[in-house]
């Protein structure tokens, strides 16, 4: 449709021009003939192409896995806020999700195991604009390999054979910890390098989908690798929540921040409605691809220490410990040159608007 506006932008260059010139309508009570009509028949086309929108928008039909999860809940309400209209329809089986985290949602909700769930029993012939897949254990702490791989890949192996027939797209999370023990600017086209089974399961989802587009071009499959994201609605998680969340706690507890010596580990830390937007931002892809998402800065431990002290009023010094593990990313730092030619995705929350943000939401002042 954009490409059928910029051809009849073409077709009325002058009346282009003309429209530049602010003064030329000043002193003119008529257009000439030739500039009116092309002015006429843009008119009519946009309006039409408006009102097609406006049907299109207000049928809509999303699906969110992993809606009551973190990242997930966000895009969620994201999504009601910004279409009010569509109809969206959230799967999740809370072992990772909070029912809260929904408060106010207005759509339907499936309780599934994703790794189990029949999709054509489930939801027939039921045809959506988009599915989010951001379901996923979560936790990188867990070391048993096979419900880890069974329950990711499996999972998006059947979203995929439910999708492809219709070709329905698909944006998906990966991760950075794909990029395993780097040291620098993590570009997508660097070797995958997973250190624990969390990042390897994700390692073969991006398999499958580089397989997927090379299969059927014409179908649009987007991984996103999120990057250390933090924000509302995380509480939930408990461990593998963001360490802005947990130092925060310890610093209104009033105790020293803790964190691995001696602090100068960094990391690109998001705030999740940066995410949120560049997760939306998929929708428009104009084909397939696996993108970094994250802040495109690398923050070390004692610098968010600062930042969380600030924020809070407090001026408490870490606290520091061993690190007891081995195979830790020390640096996160994502290159986001793809995303922001493909995706147009910029992010607009810097570390320390992002968790001045994220304190007033955590941490209301109350009022007598």
């Amino acid at each position: 449709m954009g490409s059928r506006i910029q051809l009849q932008q073409r077709n009325c260059s002058r009346f282009t021009r003309d429209f530049s010139r602010r003064s030329t309508f000043q002193t003119r009570k008529e257009l000439p003939p030739e500039v009116a009509a092309c002015a006429s028949a843009f008119k009519i086309y946009l309006s039409g192409f408006l009102k097609l929108r406006a049907v299109h928008l207000k049928n809509l039909n999303f699906l969110i896995t992993g809606g009551a999860g973190f990242i997930g809940s966000n895009l969620v309400l994201a999504l009601q806020e910004k279409y009010p209209a569509a109809r969206l329809t959230v799967i999740d089986d809370f072992r990772s999700g909070e029912f809260k985290n929904l408060r106010g949602y207005r759509g339907d909700f499936v309780a599934a195991d994703l790794a189990s769930l029949d999709w054509r029993a489930q939801f027939g012939d039921e045809k959506f604009d988009g599915i989010f897949h951001l379901a996923s254990i979560t936790d990188t702490t867990l070391h048993d390999q096979f419900p880890q791989v069974h329950d990711n890949v499996e999972s998006f192996r059947r979203l995929l054979h439910f999708a492809q027939p219709t070709r329905t797209r698909v944006v998906y999370a990966s991760s950075a910890a794909t990029y395993g023990a780097a040291s620098g600017v993590n570009l997508e086209a660097h070797e995958a390098a997973p250190a624990n089974v969390y990042a390897f399961s994700k390692v073969i989802m991006d398999n499958l989908t580089r397989r997927a587009a090379a299969d059927d071009p014409d179908w649009k499959i987007v991984g996103l690798r999120y990057f250390n994201v933090y924000g509302p609605r995380e509480a939930h998680k408990g461990v593998p929540a963001s360490m802005i969340l947990h130092l925060s706690r310890q610093i209104k507890a009033g105790k020293r921040p803790r964190v691995f010596k001696h602090g100068e580990q960094k990391r690109d830390f998001v705030y999740v409605k940066d995410i949120v937007q560049g997760t939306l931002c998929a929708l428009e892809a104009r084909e397939s691809g696996i993108y970094n998402l994250g802040s495109g800065q690398a923050r070390s431990f004692n610098e968010l220490i600062e930042v969380l002290n600030h924020s809070l009023g407090t001026n408490f010094e870490p606290e520091y410990f061993d690190n007891p593990h081995p195979h830790y990313q020390n640096h996160t730092e994502a290159d986001l040159t793809n995303v922001r030619k493909s995706l147009g995705y910029e992010p607009q929350f810097s570390l320390e608007a992002g968790v001045a943000d994220y304190m007033k939401w955590l941490y209301p002042a109350r009022t007598e």
